[in-house]
């Protein structure tokens, strides 16, 4: 297809009566050879590529953004993501410096909160400890019935004393599991306060004036 001049593919849309009806849009768009068209109506093939619309006097007065290819959607969703994460982080900075005077209040309050995990931590302990000698007891117990018992001769075992054997050991699993947890909660407290007098720190300007 022969590009046209501007002022003649202009001539020719006004001459149709493409702007006399200003109730109509004009468009311009351009096809995959590098020809620009004009016309009141875009053809399918060219509906998602960009298009300027223009008003009676020919001057662009709007833009309809065609489709977005993936790589243009990826680097808008990277880009989101590096302005919310922009965002989250001044929110963040704003609430530490409003929350803390100095890096010993940091300190402090990691320290009170690092003292509840090892007092859960303590306390759950010795509920261990009560509950391994009770499983040792039964154990004992245990022993003197079948299928525990070398005595072929041996009475099978009480179900209600199975019952509690099967309840302690659970108990023991779980109160484990609760030490395990509180460990690493509490590594995780020590890591987020460390990080917040780093960027303390940072925002203070200490590291500089430390290091200098």
């Amino acid at each position: 297809m022969r590009k046209l001049p501007l002022a003649l593919s202009l001539a020719i849309v006004a001459s149709s009566g493409a702007f006399a009806d200003q109730s109509r849009k004009t468009y311009s768009w351009v096809d995959e050879h590098g020809v620009r068209h004009y016309g009141d109506s875009v053809p399918a093939q060219y509906a998602e590529v960009p298009k300027d619309v223009l008003n009676e006097h020919a001057v662009t007065i709007d833009r309809v953004e065609g489709r977005k290819t993936e790589e243009q959607l990826e680097a808008e969703r990277i880009e989101a993501e590096r302005v919310a994460a922009a965002e989250l982080r001044l929110r963040n900075d704003r609430a530490l410096l409003a929350t803390y005077l100095s890096v010993d209040e940091i300190v402090m309050h990691r320290d009170r909160r690092v003292e509840l995990f090892q007092a859960q931590s303590r306390v759950t302990e010795m509920y261990l400890r009560t509950l391994e000698r009770r499983l040792s007891k039964l154990m004992v117990e245990a022993d003197r019935f079948q299928p525990y018992s070398d005595d072929p001769d041996a009475p099978m075992i009480d179900p209600d004393l199975i019952e509690d054997i099967d309840l302690t050991k659970g108990t023991i699993e779980r109160h484990e599991g609760n030490l395990e947890k509180f460990e690493r909660d509490k590594q995780s407290i020590i890591e987020r306060f460390d990080g917040d007098i780093r960027r303390f720190e940072e925002l203070k300007g200490l590291k500089t004036a430390s290091s200098s």
